[in-house]
């Protein structure tokens, strides 16, 4: 059974930085799509980033050039690295593992921008 588990989320000045951790359990990791996603209140869930089995990446316009999207196979694991942060970047991170019928979702980790 495979368990996305996030970590990294927290409380940041506009303009910060964070990175956050996902990391899959089960096997065959790599043929996997990974992506991020994520949750404002009020608000519907949205593709913040992804990257494809063969390492391809992308993102929504709104984070483009500020996050970047990475990804380990030998540890299964992917990353999000966060950079000049906005408040309207505040929302809880969904971690997600996909390929055909099979979509899988972490509990999610808030990150909250200050203005």
């Amino acid at each position: 059974q495979v368990q996305l588990v996030e970590s990294g989320g927290g409380l940041v000045q506009t303009g910060g930085s964070l990175r956050l951790s996902c990391a899959a359990s089960g096997s065959d990791f790599s043929i996997y799509a990974m992506g991020w996603y994520r949750q404002a209140p009020g608000k519907q869930r949205e593709l913040v980033a992804v990257t494809n089995s063969g390492g391809s990446t992308n993102y929504a316009d709104s984070v483009k050039a500020r996050f970047t999207i990475s990804r380990d196979n030998a540890k299964n694991m992917v990353y999000l690295q966060m950079a000049s942060l906005k408040p309207e970047d505040t929302a809880v991170y969904y971690c997600n593992m996909r390929r055909g019928f099979r979509d899988y979702w972490g509990q999610g980790t808030q990150v909250t921008v200050s203005s």
